[in-house]
Formats: C-alpha cells, structure tokens, sequence
C-alpha cells in the first residue's frame, strides 16, 4: 500500500499537497535500519527480551493479586469500596504519571543510562511490594504503593525504548508483544496462586512476598545480562534530520542544553498529527482492561461460589488465549509491515468493539443461563476465550508502531508521556467504582450486583470509545507516517492541549480527593 508523502507549504499551515510514493521506496529497505543480526547476538536478544518480559510481569504481578484477593485483602486490612478504590486507582497512578516522565527522560539523556535506570527502578519497587505483604492498615499499604508506584513508573517505556533498538524495524513489533505477554502470563500465575494459597491474610501476604524477592533477582539479572543499544532510526522520514539531542555550540551549561532537548522533544509530540488522539484512545481501551483487571475475578468469584476452580480456569484462559492473541497480532504487523503500517489500529479499534459484545456475555452469564451455574459456567468460558482473542491483539503491535514513530534519542521520554496520559486517565476507573459502591458491604449479594452494573457499563463504553478514536486517527498516522510539520504549533492545537491537560488534572485531583476524604471518614 502507497502511502501520501505530506509536504509543508511555507507560511500555510497544516496544507499539504499529496504525491504518490512510488512502491518500490515504500518497501525498499532503509539504510538507517539495524542490520541483520549474527546467531549469537539473536540468542542473547532472546534472552534480554524475556528477562525484559519477565521484569514486566512481576511489575504487573501486584494488581492480579489485589484482584484475586480482593475479598481477604480488604478484610484483613479493614478496608471500604473507596480505600481499595484508592489503593487500585490513583495511589499508584498519580505518582507514576509524575515520575515516569523525568526518570525517563534522564535515562536518555545520560548516555547508555537505559539498563541502569531499569535496574534500580525494579528493585525499589520490588523492595515495595515486599513491604506491603507486612502493612496492617490502610495507610501503611497506601505509601507503599505510593513508593511501587514510583519505582514502576518507568519499566513500560525503558523497556519498549531497549527493544525497539535491539532489533530491526518489522520485528521489533513481534518484540514488543512478547514483552507484553508479561500481562496475560501474570494472570495464569494469579489464578494459580489464587488456588494454591488460601483466600485468607496469609495467602496474600506471602504472594506479595514471593513476588517481591522474585523481582529483586530478576532486577540483578536485567542489570547483568541486558545491554542497551544504539538508537535506530525512526520509520518517520522526516525524523531523521529531527536534530533533538544536538544542542548549539554556545550552551552555557549542561542544564541548559536539557532544558533545550527536553523543549524540543516535547514540540516534536505536540506537533505529530496523530499522537493525541492515539493516546487518547489507548486511555480509554486502558481504562476498560483496568477495571476488568481489578474487579472481574472476584465478581465471577462471588457470581459462581459454587465453582472453587474459577479462577484456576480464568487465568488458564487469560495466559494461553491472550498470550497467543497478543503474539498474533505482533506477528501480523510484521508480516503486513511492507503493505501497511496501520495494522495496529485496525486490529486493536475493530478488535475491541467485537470484544464488548463478548464482554458482556461474560457478565450476564449466569444470567443467561438462568442462574444454573453448571450451565452458566460453560457459557463464561467459551465467551470469555472469544473475548480474548478479538480484544488482545493490540498492545505489542501498537506500542511498538508508537516507539518508532519517536526521535530516537528520546524515544523513552515520548513512551513515558504516552503512558503517563493513560495512567491518568485509565486509573479512574478502579476510583469511580470504588466511590460507586462506597455505601455497600463488599460481602453482600448487592455488591455483587452493583459491581455487575459497574463492569456492563464501563468496560464496553472505553471498548467502543477506544475503537472509534483508533479508526479517527488512521488519516492523521498517514501523515506522520511521512512527515512531521516543523512549523510552530497553531494557537488552537495550543489552546487545545492545554485545555485537555486541564480537564485531565482536575479530574485526577477531584476523584482523589473525593475518595480520601470518603475513605477517611
């Protein structure tokens, strides 16, 4: 497929005139694209990259066990529907928002400072799980998530930013879905673990433990074993004569040439067409699978009681159909990559509104089968595989297509400002469910069905909120694809991030709040 190659009239804003690509530029391949790699170099890329997955894991690890614990959690610790709101939502997502960006943007400023920085940040906040496996009160547990959450911040984007150097440009997709196998793999292990340990104070604390100990070693063998790269070049043409990083010769020191990289990294994201409503799109598909994450175990838990292996076969499900569907879709990518660069977007728009349906039959199972559960049982596995598969294509694929789309020197800083948006955004859910059921025993049949209601509205609202900005935001990928506009920002794509920043901080800081002073009284 021949894309339009978008040229920047001078003094006219945003007028491009369109000139066919001839097909064989379009395919050919570039010479700034890293090369074939020998067979000892592929093994040890194998291995970086699942010491890389398995980092990742266990950085997901803490939220499959609030979820499968949810029950024993918040009755060890005392705690009501807006404390756990709290601890799943903004306790670790407001400080992971605001530390992700400078962590990662030193990671990259400070030569092959990648691994390093990964290294430690993993060890914190494994040492932080640790501690909360020893709190006995909802404060406690909130500031060691606080400090998890600071740790965290930068695992996604380091790690996407070290693999999408390792390898070349049409794999680095399939690269970066085995990464994000972590997330289904950890929900197999939890629903295990969900089984083999009691649903009681003990079964949590010593998960949190283990997992905790297990990321400590593993942040020792990321340092040891994984090496960072040189930076390959982005797949955008016009962002190889991007100069961020090049500072004038007459710097007055070296605060001021960062304050220079760090202004012209930001102009280069605020001036890509796409970027915005991309990630504005990921948040909301994020927002979904946050509270899918959080709250859909234990409410398939108290749906069924009379089925103890539930959660064994969940996480089965999740772990062997989402890691297939998520390697699926990396593979796909790479092999339509010569054809189409826009696979990522149809796959994860179309992908999660066919998933909403399927979603919902999840829920209403039991339902639907008119409250037999032996009946209702076998009607959740089956739709529940079906919405893994249609859903979970996405999240290799695109993030890899984003980490491309970046100034390679400072594509760590880009990823960190795409996650920190989502983070934002997506932890909202966990807070709107909590304050939703705040006046509800977490024990009683109500919870169970305010909690049904919950998931029924918001899960395929963010689905189908998500597709529709995808599908959007293909024309505006086109464009990027070929050229960045190097013209100043227009005063209303100015007024208009400011204004979503706005939006976006206030409704961070309104929930929070609202769910403090809830839970404090």
């Amino acid at each position: 497929m021949a894309f339009e190659r978008q040229h920047v009239g001078k003094g006219v804003d945003d007028r491009y005139e369109a000139n066919k690509v001839d097909h064989e530029q379009e395919t050919s391949p570039s010479p700034h694209s890293k090369p074939e790699a020998t067979v000892g170099q592929k093994i040890h890329i194998a291995v970086s990259i699942v010491l890389l997955f398995l980092n990742y894991f266990t950085a997901q690890y803490d939220k499959f066990i609030l979820s499968y614990f949810q029950d024993s959690f918040s009755q060890s610790l005392n705690l009501s529907s807006p404390e756990y709101g709290v601890l799943s939502g903004y306790a670790t997502g407001i400080f992971y928002a605001l530390l992700a960006l400078p962590i990662a943007f030193l990671a990259d400023y400070f030569p092959s400072a990648r691994v390093w920085t990964l290294a430690i940040a993993s060890t914190w906040w494994s040492l932080c799980v640790v501690f909360q496996s020893l709190c006995h009160n909802f404060w406690q547990v909130l500031l060691a998530r606080i400090g998890m959450g600071v740790g965290q911040s930068c695992v996604e984007a380091l790690s996407i930013s070290l693999i999408s150097d390792m390898i070349q440009w049409r794999n680095v997709f399939l690269g970066s879905s085995a990464f994000y196998v972590g997330v289904y793999i950890g929900e197999a292990v939890s629903g295990q673990i969900a089984i083999a340990f009691p649903d009681n104070e003990d079964g949590w604390r010593i998960a949190l433990r283990a997992i905790g100990i297990t990321g400590i070693v593993l942040a020792f063998l990321v340092r040891l074993v994984v090496r960072d790269q040189e930076r390959q070049d982005s797949i955008v043409e016009s962002a190889k004569k991007f100069e961020v990083g090049t500072v004038p010769a007459r710097q007055p020191n070296k605060l001021s040439a960062a304050r220079d990289e760090l202004r012209g990294t930001v102009s280069y994201v605020l001036r890509m067409h796409s970027f915005w409503l991309l990630v504005l799109s990921a948040a909301f598909r994020q927002l979904a699978g946050n509270v899918f994450g959080y709250y859909m175990p234990s409410y398939l838990a108290n749906t069924y009681p009379a089925k103890p292996e539930l959660l064994s076969r969940y996480g089965i499900i999740v772990g062997v159909v989402g890691s297939v569907t998520v390697l699926s879709g990396g593979a796909l990518t790479s092999l339509l990559w010569h054809k189409t660069k826009l696979t990522p977007l149809y796959l994860t728009g179309i992908g999660g509104m066919v998933s909403s349906l399927f979603v919902l039959l999840m829920i209403f199972s039991r339902d639907i089968a008119g409250g037999d559960q032996d009946r209702g049982i076998k009607i959740l596995y089956g739709v529940m595989s079906l919405a893994y598969l249609t859903a979970e294509t996405w999240l290799g694929a695109l993030f890899g297509l984003v980490a491309l789309l970046l100034p390679p020197r400072y594509k760590t800083f880009g990823l960190a400002i795409w996650s920190t948006v989502q983070v934002l955004i997506y932890s909202a859910g966990p807070q709107i469910i909590g304050l939703a059921l705040r006046n509800t025993d977490v024990a009683s049949p109500a919870y169970t069905k305010d909690t049904q209601v919950a998931l029924a509205v918001i899960i395929p609202i963010g689905y189908w909120a998500a597709g529709i900005g995808f599908l959007c935001s293909v024309p505006l990928l086109r464009k990027d694809l070929y050229q960045i506009p190097r013209h100043s920002l227009e005063r209303r794509k100015k007024i208009g991030v400011t204004v979503f920043g706005l939006l976006v901080v206030s409704m961070v800081i309104a929930l929070f709040v609202a769910s403090i002073v809830i839970a404090t009284k």
